[in-house]
């Protein structure tokens, strides 16, 4: 079907406007639960459902088995903008996502966030493990519909075994490896809250890199011949692929828990339970054929699993043709579980409810875009006209192998029209980046100001160009300096910590944190000096940061007055030959 000017102009700028309605609470149990896990960096290819005999995903394949399947089913290449458009429903340029990293990851604060609905409408919301989409309050899940947070917001983390995490904003130590830790987390908020609706939003960090994984998982791999590979077209790294297939059996073992405790606590049946990555595989492996891989816009890179089982509103067995986005998740959850909202901008995707139910009904042509650094590409049910111009027929080329452009000029001219239309009206929304880092949120307790988002001065450095989980190091004359550029929302006394390591012989250094008129001096009066780590569990060289065990330095109270400036730490006497190696800031309001 060719899309006329209006109708692609429509689903540019799609907008669905849905009446505010909160759950009663004698009808709340009619309502059904949702959990909805989404893995990091796993792609298509990495389940033994889609033909993957080098691994096995039983409790993976059985929602796919016992609900429906999306065969073409689409997300961005890279983490934050998958994620962004899960949570809004809307492309993510229009709600400030352009990038991973240095604030670029954050939703807009005024954006309508799929937890801030189900909230709304009287269920229990919780979000577990990766967040990727902001750190300080409101952007923090806490301020995003979310009751419960525990994971970090960073796009990766140092070390998956036993590190610290985060509840609820406030620094705590996890217990065990990331994925068990966080699936226990939501095991225990399903038992506290099975009587009534909840929504669980649990983001494994796996198998994204480090590739770190217990024994108990690896020693199945360690020596493994692999049966099924990438093709010519690349080049595998077979001990990174091995790692990655015992992080996937890993992350299946622990769906296979949450799916045990829904059916003990006799509530499976009326959860609607997803299962999706938020985007291509992030090395070069069996990946059915599909070119590219993650942060590319070709098929690999954008093409997601998406099975959705709920035993008592939907059949099971049923393949869903028909393209679909991320995009489409918020508009069809809210229409399965009966849940009506008003969102405060219009959103992109579509209710996929009328696909899902098999009703009969014309389902219009569509198209679906991909975006990453400047590089666009768009979906159509039977074509793809990659970043480069090239068109392909992926009903009989999946592959990507043979340009079709100059055969299909009239499909290559709409899908081109599309993609400018696309530009102009939605990738155009993105830019400067121009929104500092907020502190002092009224309804917030904690502020975390972490180096991944400050920026060093003089000899100081980064420990490592991956910004997410890095420290700053090398900080040795009191010319050097740590800044933020931040916003105070609300004033405000606040105590201070810092996240710090200093070996004895550099024990004492002094130093300011200052904002506008307000100064805190603090000083180094206890060494400890831990060595680095997280090469010890590593299954391949990593390109990230090691990290360190930072601990905490209480420095006092500041007063900071609302309004736009630089924060920084600036050391005033070194008497050795470093200040320290710096983590974190903590500002925690001492007014609530």
């Amino acid at each position: 079907m060719k899309l006329s000017k209006f109708n692609l102009l429509s689903i540019i700028t799609a907008g669905t406007g849905i009446v505010a309605c909160n759950m009663q609470p004698e009808t709340r149990q009619a309502h059904p639960n949702i959990v909805l896990f989404i893995t990091d960096d796993q792609g298509y290819g990495d389940m033994s459902v889609h033909g993957n005999t080098n691994l096995s995903t039983p409790n993976i394949d059985g929602l796919a088995y016992n609900g429906v399947q999306f065969s073409h089913f689409f997300v961005q290449p890279v983490c934050s903008p998958t994620r962004a458009e899960l949570l809004t429903g809307r492309y993510h340029p229009r709600s400030g996502v352009g990038g991973t990293e240095r604030g670029t990851e954050r939703v807009h604060a005024d954006e309508t966030m799929i937890a801030d609905i189900f909230r709304e409408a009287g269920y229990a919301t919780a979000a577990y493990g990766k967040w990727h989409n902001g750190m300080q309050p409101p952007y923090h899940p806490n301020s995003r519909g979310f009751d419960e947070f525990y994971g970090f917001c960073a796009g990766h983390w140092a070390d998956y075994f036993s590190p610290p995490l985060e509840h609820n904003g406030q620094i705590v130590m996890g217990d065990g490896y990331i994925p068990d830790d966080i699936t226990n987390r939501a095991i225990d908020f399903i038992k506290e809250n099975h009587d009534s609706p909840f929504f669980i939003y649990l983001a494994f960090n796996t198998p994204h890199t480090p590739l770190q994984v217990p024994d108990k998982w690896y020693d199945k791999f360690k020596d493994k011949q692999l049966e099924m590979t990438t093709d010519d077209r690349y080049t595998e790294n077979f001990d990174f692929t091995r790692a990655v297939l015992a992080m996937c059996e890993n992350i299946d073992w622990n769906v296979g828990r949450v799916m045990d405790v829904l059916k003990d606590l006799g509530v499976e049946d009326n959860t609607i339970v997803l299962f999706m990555g938020d985007n291509g595989p992030n090395s070069a492996r069996w990946n059915d054929g599909m070119k590219g891989r993650k942060a590319h816009v070709d098929e690999g890179g954008v093409r997601s699993p998406l099975f959705i089982q709920w035993n008592d509103g939907i059949e099971q067995g049923a393949m869903i043709e028909e393209i679909a986005g991320v995009i489409d998740l918020l508009p069809t959850l809210t229409d399965l579980a009966g849940i009506e909202s008003e969102t405060k901008h219009p959103i992109d995707g579509l209710s996929l409810k009328p696909l899902i139910m098999g009703e009969e009904q014309l389902w219009e042509e569509r198209f679906i875009f991909s975006h990453f650094n400047d590089r666009v590409s768009v979906r159509s049910q039977r074509y793809r006209l990659d970043r480069e111009g090239r068109l392909f027929d992926m009903v009989s080329d999946p592959g990507q192998y043979t340009d079709i452009s100059k055969n299909e000029p009239d499909v290559h001219n709409e899908l081109s029209g599309a993609v400018e239309e696309w530009r102009r009206t939605v990738l155009s929304l993105l830019g400067p980046e121009d929104r500092p880092f907020t502190v002092g949120y009224p309804e917030a307790l904690y502020t975390q100001l972490p180096a991944a988002d400050g920026h060093p001065h003089g000899n100081a450095v980064r420990s490592n160009r991956w910004v997410s989980d890095s420290y700053f190091t090398n900080w040795t004359s009191v010319d050097d300096k740590i800044t933020w550029d931040v916003e105070v929302l609300a004033s405000g006394n606040f105590d201070v910590e810092i996240y710090y390591t200093c070996p004895p012989a550099d024990t004492g250094a002094s130093f300011t944190l200052s904002f506008g008129d307000s100064v805190l001096e603090g000083r180094i009066t206890e060494p400890h000096d831990p060595p680095v780590i997280g090469m010890q569990n590593d299954r391949v060289p990593r390109q990230e940061s090691y990290t360190k065990d930072f601990i905490p330095l209480n420095m006092g109270t500041i007063y900071l007055e609302q309004g736009r400036g630089e924060m920084k730490l600036q050391a005033i006497d070194i008497p050795g030959s470093q200040v320290m190696d710096f983590k974190t800031l903590v500002l925690k309001r001492k007014d609530q």
